[in-house]
């Protein structure tokens, strides 16, 4: 089993696949649907999940992504936002295995270069996919639409406990 920190990486990466798998279920009206409260349509929330992801990335390693997605973007389809997510899933447990508790990185705000713990980047990458996981599963409940369980019981039911030996 991966450390606990990791873990987090791990669960992020499972639930962001299951909610794209049944958001690729939905009707365009409801894919193009919002709520009070959410950030947007599921369309526009999805790029903005992916995008931030990808940008989490590079603040981290400094390397920018190809072809990102950017706030008003044409929706890409499902295949590429699954190829995307996957990769900057995966990056994301890597160098969480990697991080060390004092390693910080330099991140330009606004034209200054600020220097921070590589650890706050990684916990708002976690907050930020799960807020915005929230939002669409709240547009879902909205429209009295069945939402995947994405939280950490159900993680550790459907995949840590049957990997366990």
């Amino acid at each position: 089993m991966p450390t606990p920190f990791v873990l987090f990486y791990h669960h992020n990466l499972w639930a962001n696949m299951r909610l794209l798998d049944t958001c690729a279920t939905l009707p365009d009206a409801l894919l193009d649907a919002s709520s009070p409260g959410s950030f947007g349509s599921i369309r526009e929330t999805l790029i903005h999940l992916v995008h931030g992801e990808e940008r989490y990335v590079e603040l981290l390693t400094g390397e920018p992504p190809t072809n990102p997605l950017r706030r008003g973007d044409a929706f890409p389809g499902f295949a590429d936002l699954r190829t995307r997510w996957q990769r900057s899933g995966e990056r994301l447990i890597r160098l969480a295995d990697e991080v060390q508790a004092n390693q910080t990185i330099q991140v330009d705000d606004d034209g200054t270069l600020i220097e921070m713990a590589a650890m706050i980047v990684h916990l708002q990458a976690i907050n930020h996919a799960t807020e915005h996981r929230t939002n669409i599963t709240t547009i879902l409940a909205h429209h009295a639409q069945e939402a995947p369980e994405l939280d950490g019981w159900n993680y550790y039911d459907q995949v840590v406990r049957h990997a366990a030996p």
